[in-house]
């Protein structure tokens, strides 16, 4: 796929001051409910309302959604409010069944992305479409994956097409539901600058508290919209109770967030330096991470050392730890003097840990 500028035409026919707002909750449950929430919706920062038709579960039993019934609930809301509508599609049924019911945007799920069979029914289904079509990151860290998911709707004629990062899967525990590999969705935006990313911190979080904050470095690094699953009775929801929030802390998320505004050519240099400030802060946010990681398995190591009655210190490993080190450090462009500095803190850091474990 070449870097076409038709790619986010669609996003400026929307004359927005603003990010781009998708929201709405994770799945249409009653009438009812869609309604409710769309009205409470109609006059914010929300262009685009979301709801969550056929939902793909992890095992079978949990709640699947409502399925060709919600579609009439969306037309119904859209008539009243005026809102465009969206849903996720995962087969070449729901995108008849979208059409026939003009849902104006489409999202492909993040499980449905790592199949290229599922995306190219999808793509066929769509052949030369005007709708907008939005694809989410594969479920697992594959930027390949993900663009040429792009590639295959854009090849059937569609150009209405935009990216939403909604963060990756790991059997690691992090803060994150899905940790955000920031990195992956900078590399997609600088090879296609004209395509439009959205964040989902939603999904990224998995926790209501802390949408902000990621929306917030989506923001800084230059996204252009967001999709936030938004519930006007979060607890009591049908799925994902725990990442969705009520139009009214919506509302007030909008408020709180900073919007930059750097239009100027004289101001490209604080722009870029904006940028890069935040990918520092993301690879720092990284660092501590692993740091923390490292040291609850030097805990455990603690653990093991005290059961066997083994000393802390291990000078023959610790040797060898730091000439492997040093010399992927030096592959990588570091000096041998900060490898050396920063190795020593780390095993410093990391015998305290052990000591505590052993004197407890």
């Amino acid at each position: 796929m070449e870097n076409n500028k038709d790619l986010g035409q669609w996003l400026e026919d929307f004359k927005l001051d603003h990010p781009l707002v998708i929201a709405g909750p994770c799945s249409a449950e009653t009438e009812d409910q869609v309604l409710k929430i769309a009205h409470e919706l109609k006059n914010s920062d929300v262009s685009i309302f979301r709801a969550g038709i056929w939902k793909p579960r992890t095992r079978p039993g949990g709640f699947e959604g409502v399925g060709a019934i919600g579609l009439k609930w969306l037309q119904k809301a859209k008539a009243e409010t005026g809102l465009l509508m969206a849903i996720e599609v995962a087969n070449a049924t729901h995108v008849k069944l979208a059409l026939e019911h003009d849902i104006d945007v489409l999202w492909i799920g993040a499980r449905t992305t790592v199949n290229p069979f599922a995306v190219q029914e999808i793509a066929d289904a769509l052949q030369n479409t005007d709708k907008i079509v939005l694809v989410k990151n594969p479920v697992n860290p594959d930027l390949a994956l993900w663009i040429g998911a792009v590639e295959r709707l854009y090849n059937a004629g569609i150009k209405k097409l935009g990216v939403i990062h909604r963060g990756f899967s790991t059997y690691e525990k992090t803060k994150y539901r899905n940790i955000p590999e920031w990195q992956i969705a900078i590399e997609l935006q600088s090879r296609f600058p004209d395509l439009p990313l959205i964040i989902d911190p939603s999904h990224i979080t998995g926790k209501r508290d802390m949408i902000q904050e990621v929306a917030q470095q989506a923001l800084d690094l230059n996204y252009d919209g967001m999709i936030i699953e938004t519930h006007n009775d979060p607890d009591n929801a049908w799925s994902d109770a725990a990442q969705q929030v009520t139009p009214t802390v919506l509302k007030q998320i909008f408020r709180d967030l900073r919007i930059r505004q750097i239009t100027t050519e004289e101001n490209d240099y604080n722009t870029e330096m904006i940028k890069l400030r935040a990918n520092i802060d993301i690879a720092d946010a990284k660092l501590l991470e692993i740091l923390g990681s490292r040291m609850k398995v030097a805990e455990q190591i603690g653990a093991l050392k005290k059961a066997n009655n083994v000393a802390v210190l291990q000078n023959k490993r610790w040797n060898e730890i730091l000439g492997k080190m040093i010399l992927d450090g030096e592959q990588k462009g570091l000096s041998e003097e900060f490898v050396l500095r920063l190795f020593k803190a780390i095993h410093e850091e990391s015998i305290s840990h052990q000591q505590k474990i052993i004197n407890s």
